[in-house]
């Protein structure tokens, strides 16, 4: 397939019917249009395994499913068949299903380091749950989050702190703090700034580098000294890192997690775990105020729930995390070579655990651009590789990475053309991606 011979008119068409109707033209702002080359968004039509087809009729190879959250492959058999055992019985009831019980304790068996679960449907409203207990369980108004992670909720407490801040008053933004990740000097500093005001620390446990020795035990006795509650944002990591997330590989138990993303391979499920302490001050067996913790109507669908168990009896049967670390150094160390083959390898920089890569694209001077971004994603488009990361799936085989690593080649040669030229602008196809974060569309 060649993107620049088919401009992928019925993806195109589709698009413009997506707009026309809903706000952004995707229900996840990290799905639009505008974070790829013009005029080439491919709109899917379906998926299987480690490729997807859009409604043009080209297959490619997808990295990065459904955000990270697609881990084993799209229609996989065993989630499949766990979810439609449950769909002829019923999915929802005005009482809960014994598959709830059966869920939880199934979750709480893969993630042992929490004491009690609840069911969601997206990850935005288990962390914002999480930030809620923490508050009443502390008395304290104020958050403190990762400054260096890029997402942790649709809630106000969170994105009034990002470039789209329109709609959020000014006094909910002055609650939120932030950190630096590693860092155990600076965060000490600000809980001694902020004394008895900081209800949590909120962060992903790990990212794009390993988290600095000793760190994560810090932060946890940090928290200790400071009385604040620690929260994990397991949404990648978990699975990714280990079945119990990086809090099971590392070893360090925070106070409450927020899970999602891979949990359901694709279907909507999220949980809020932790100490039972905390979990129970939206129960109704403690004696403290009551917190309205998470109260969804679609929270414990059971064909969801089914698939959540699945996923969980899939990854350790498997070895999946297992699978998805092999299959990423594989990936990562072909894309390297291939770079370094083109004369690029300071450009095109591979980052992040071998089972969550992402891509950096640099200009002459290293600096982070959107325009080579943009040409090196026309590039992979062109060969067949949708790739906004280089996040694996275990439905990936040898052959896709191999064919992913000649494409990436090619894109490399196009990328240094670009470079001896001192402008990308010729092989761009109009205008740049653009950031996800912005205040203006």
């Amino acid at each position: 397939m060649n993107t620049d011979e088919f401009p992928l008119p019925r993806s195109r068409a589709a698009n413009e019917r997506l707009h026309a109707m809903i706000p952004g033209g995707a229900h996840t702002y990290a799905k639009g249009d505008d974070q790829y080359p013009a005029d080439l968004a491919p709109v899917i039509s379906h998926g299987r395994g480690a490729h997807v087809w859009d409604v043009d009729g080209n297959r490619y190879i997808e990295y990065g499913s459904g955000l990270r959250s697609v881990s084993l492959g799209h229609a996989h058999p065993r989630v499949l068949e766990a979810v439609r055992r449950e769909l002829d019985r019923g999915s929802n009831f005005v009482r809960p299903s014994v598959m709830e019980a059966d869920a939880a304790e199934r979750f709480l068996a893969t993630v042992p380091t929490a004491e009690m679960v609840k069911f969601a449907k997206n990850g935005s409203d288990v962390t914002t749950a999480a930030v809620r207990l923490a508050r009443a369980a502390t008395g304290r108004a104020r958050v403190a989050i990762c400054a260096d992670h890029p997402f942790f909720s649709t809630d106000d407490w969170f994105i009034g702190t990002t470039p789209m801040s329109a709609g959020i008053p000014a006094s909910t933004t002055e609650l939120t703090l932030a950190f630096p990740y590693g860092d155990l000097a600076a965060t000490e500093e600000l809980l001694a700034r902020y004394p008895d005001e900081v209800a949590c620390l909120v962060l992903e446990p790990a990212g794009h580098t390993e988290p600095p020795p000793g760190y994560l035990a810090g932060l946890r006795a940090l928290a200790d000294r400071h009385g604040c509650v620690l929260v994990f944002d397991e949404m990648i990591t978990g699975f990714r890192w280990s079945e119990a997330g990086a809090q099971g590989l590392y070893g360090v138990v925070p106070d409450l997690s927020a899970f999602g993303k891979a949990l359901g391979n694709g279907f909507a499920v999220s949980a809020l775990a932790g100490r039972r302490e905390l979990m129970e001050r939206g129960g109704l067996r403690g004696s403290h105020d009551r917190v309205f913790l998470l109260s969804t109507t679609h929270g414990a669908e059971t064909h969801s729930l089914a698939a959540a168990m699945a996923v969980q009896t899939t990854y350790t049967e498997e070895g999946v995390t297992a699978r998805l670390h092999a299959l990423g150094e594989r990936l990562a160390a072909g894309v390297r070579d291939a770079a370094t083959g083109m004369g690029v390898a300071d450009h095109v920089l591979v980052r992040g655990r071998a089972s969550n890569l992402v891509f950096a694209t640099l200009d002459a001077d290293r600096r982070p651009s959107q325009p080579y971004r943009t040409l090196f994603l026309r590039r992979l488009l062109a060969g067949g590789v949708l790739a906004p990361s280089f996040v694996v799936s275990s439905a990936l085989t040898d052959a896709d990475i191999e064919q992913t690593v000649e494409v990436v080649a090619e894109a490399c040669a196009v990328y240094r053309k670009a470079l001896d030229a001192g402008d990308p602008t010729p092989w761009l196809g109009g205008r740049p991606v653009k950031p996800v974060f912005r205040r203006r569309a």
